[in-house]
């Protein structure tokens, strides 16, 4: 008995960090550009947005550039895009 509600507790302490840490992966760092401005910049340079998400303090952005699906790491303050690659 007392191993099952220790393996409880161990669980849900396990569970607690782990959201935690997905939690705080997924929030745009402090000084981040808004996604309206992410999407304008993207757009300028001739994509069409498919799917904006945070990713470990990057906009990670799914767009199209003419019929090419692509995959873009877009800076979260400055909006430089640091890749650019086919997404399959």
């Amino acid at each position: 008995m007392h191993t099952v509600k220790a393996m409880k507790v161990s669980i849900a302490a396990a569970v607690t960090v782990l959201a935690a840490s997905w939690a705080s992966a997924d929030l745009p760092p402090k000084n981040a550009k808004p996604l309206s401005e992410v999407a304008k910049a993207i757009e300028a340079k001739g994509y069409t947005l498919s799917e904006v998400s945070m990713d470990n303090g990057l906009w990670e952005v799914e767009a199209y550039k003419g019929s090419e699906e692509r995959e873009l790491k877009v800076h979260a303050e400055t909006l430089e895009v640091l890749s650019d690659r086919p997404d399959h």
